[in-house]
């Protein structure tokens, strides 16, 4: 069996330089044969050629790899077995993981930049989870980090060698092969419980706190004392390793790292938002996160990191204004093709508001609705909950959150007893509205711009509705640099 030898060809590629070492393999970067272009070759280690379940699981990378394509995923490129060597070609990244990163700032990394590295990577691991798939071993090490021309970091996230569907349950204790690093390892991969897309978030969470602080989260002298701290010791507070850091940052650790799983959040995407919230480190924020009311810590955290209109909140009590007159009564929605079953029992007093807009929002809470809509949560009023089997309450709403491309989050919010809500609107810019006539319906739509989460402006869009089968709800959505973006590339598809 040939080996690789830098300088010679391999798989027709001409190898250039080793990159690195994994569990599974080798990675040289290489010139394509072809092509004017560089590439990233992993080819699997010899001492696993042999065995049918490494070889299997090295293939399994490239095909799930090759059907994710997504701005922060390394793209697969080609895949083969050359003498008995099994390879796959990835898109080259010039740049390095941060692992090494933290290697060079011992201490951890400036707190914005590992906000920015752990938001962009929350996007690729969102994208992975939408397509029904887990990564399973989230580190710095599978986190490529590459300066673009601005001085920015581009983030793609890498190493789908031990990536399984969603409905597999191979977990640390269960001797599949898996081999998820244990410093990051959520707790249902250690004791054999079933694993879902929230052993990532956990792991996503252990990778933040790592890039803050520079340690990884329990440092013991021996695999068993890491995994007891997993399974038994409270989460770390990065404010205790590095006290610069704002203390906020030690209920967005904890709430990622929570033992249950059903205690973490709902995606990767919403611990990126609650990471920027606490590093704004703004009053209302601050008074919202870094509460030590442990009782109810874990609703006033997901409706901080969740509600991302944070400064229009003007915005919504004009969206629930009232008509003086009577009330109406709502009528059957009008019949339209191929409308989604939707699972009312999942969501609770809230499948009223999911039923009016079946095509838009998923058909249960922890699937996906258009464009990817997903990790959906109730609002009573204008706060989010946790749990569909909260009450409703006379004004609610049900919250969820975009693809970023260009939505971030959209949120409906309905009358209960089917009154009306007319247009109103409170942007720091206004850039348009119009009267809209569709298929569907009709009603008015505006749009602009206001400050959210972060301080920054993003794009806001607003839709109302003048039938009564849907006139008593109102379509807030967040997203793009500007509503102009939300109009010109959501608004005109939007299955309303």
């Amino acid at each position: 069996m040939g080996g690789v030898v830098e300088g010679a060809l391999f798989a027709g590629y001409h190898v250039e330089r080793r990159l690195g070492s994994g569990g599974m393999g080798t990675v040289y970067s290489v010139r394509h044969p072809r092509l004017p272009r560089k590439d990233a070759l992993k080819v699997l280690s010899s001492r696993h050629a042999e065995d049918p379940e490494f070889r299997a699981r090295f293939l399994r990378e490239a095909e799930i790899a090759a059907r994710l394509q997504h701005p922060n995923l390394v793209t697969v490129r080609d895949r083969g077995d050359e003498d008995g060597q099994l390879w796959i070609a990835m898109q080259y990244v010039d740049g390095a993981d941060a692992a090494e990163l933290i290697r060079h700032c011992s201490d951890g990394l400036a707190p914005a930049r590992a906000v920015g590295i752990v938001a962009q990577a929350a996007e690729g691991l969102d994208e992975i989870h939408r397509s029904g798939l887990l990564h399973r071993d989230v580190k710095p090490a599978n986190i490529l980090v590459a300066e673009q021309d601005d001085g920015s970091d581009r983030v793609l996230v890498t190493d789908f060698g031990i990536a399984r569907s969603a409905d597999e349950s191979t977990t640390l204790a269960a001797g599949g092969g898996t081999a998820a690093t244990l410093a990051y390892a959520a707790p249902e991969q250690i004791d054999g419980t079933a694993v879902d897309h929230r052993a990532d978030v956990y792991s996503l969470g252990c990778t933040l706190y790592h890039l803050l602080t520079g340690s990884v989260p329990f440092p013991r002298d021996s695999p068993g004392a890491v995994m007891y701290a997993h399974l038994n010791e409270p989460a770390p507070r990065p404010s205790a390793q590095k006290d610069d850091l704002p203390p906020s940052f030690d209920d967005v650790i904890a709430m990622a790292m929570s033992k249950d799983p059903g205690d973490r959040y709902r995606s990767c995407g919403a611990l990126a938002e609650a990471a920027r919230l606490a590093l704004a480190d703004d009053p209302v924020v601050a008074d919202t996160l870094g509460t030590t009311d442990h009782g109810g810590r874990r609703d006033r955290l997901l409706a901080a990191a969740l509600v991302v209109i944070v400064a229009v909140a003007a915005t919504v009590s004009t969206l629930l204004l009232r008509d003086s007159g009577p009330t109406a009564t709502a009528s059957p929605p009008p019949t339209t093709p191929a409308r989604p079953s939707v699972n009312a029992a999942e969501w609770g007093a809230y499948a009223y508001i999911v039923e009016t807009f079946a095509e838009l929002l998923p058909p249960s809470p922890l699937s996906f609705g258009y464009q990817g809509l997903g990790s959906c949560l109730p609002m009573r009023g204008k706060e989010v909950t946790t749990s569909f089997d909260t009450p409703a309450t006379p004004i609610a709403g049900v919250y969820c959150t975009g693809d970023g491309d260009p939505v971030r989050a959209l949120e409906v919010v309905c009358n209960a007893d089917r009154s009306p809500i007319f247009p109103g609107s409170s942007f720091v810019r206004a850039e348009g509205d119009e009267r809209w006539t569709r298929n569907s319906g009709s009603g008015h739509v505006n749009w602009g711009s206001g400050f959210v989460y972060d301080r920054t402006i993003r794009g806001l869009l607003e839709i109302y509705f003048d039938e009564p089968s849907r006139n008593f709800c109102s379509v807030t959505v967040v997203g793009g640099d500007s509503g102009n973006e939300l109009h010109a590339r959501w608004w005109s598809s939007a299955p309303l």
